[in-house]
C-alpha cells in the first residue's frame, strides 16, 4: 500500500504565498508522474501542475507564472510553491502520484487526503 500525505495548506490573503508539500511512503519501487490537483466547491477536480521523473513540469493556464512544482526523487516528495495567490485559487488541493509498487512495471495512481487552501480578498 502507498500513502500520500500533504501539508502546508491554510488561510492567506490575496497576493500572498503558500507552499504545499506531499510525501509518498509505503511499498514503492518507483514513482512516475506526480502532481497537484484542486477542487473548489461545486466544481470538478482539475489539474494544477504535474511533474515527470525528469523534472518536466506542466501547468494549468490559470497558474502559469505564479505556481512552481518541484520534486525530490530520492525522498519521494513533491512540492507546490504558490505565489500571487488569488481568491479563485481557494480549493482543496490533492497530491497525486503514479506509483510502481513492484519491479514488474505495473503502475497505480494514488491520492492524498487533500489540504485546504483559502485565499481571502
Amino acid at each position: 500500500q502507498v500513502q500520500l500525505v500533504e501539508s502546508g495548506g491554510g488561510l492567506v490573503q490575496a497576493g500572498g504565498s503558500l507552499r504545499l508539500s506531499c510525501s509518498a511512503s509505503g511499498r514503492i519501487f518507483s514513482i512516475n508522474d506526480m502532481g497537484w490537483y484542486r477542487q473548489a466547491p461545486g466544481k470538478q477536480r482539475e489539474l494544477v501542475a504535474s511533474i515527470t521523473t525528469g523534472g518536466g513540469g506542466n501547468y494549468a493556464d490559470s497558474v502559469k507564472g505564479r505556481f512552481t512544482i518541484s520534486r525530490d526523487n530520492a525522498k519521494n516528495t513533491v512540492d507546490l510553491q504558490m505565489s500571487s495567490l488569488k481568491p479563485e485559487d481557494t480549493a482543496v488541493y490533492y497530491c497525486r502520484a503514479v506509483v510502481a509498487p513492484l519491479r514488474d512495471g505495473r503502475t497505480y495512481q494514488y491520492w492524498g487526503q487533500g489540504t485546504q487552501v483559502t485565499v481571502s480578498s
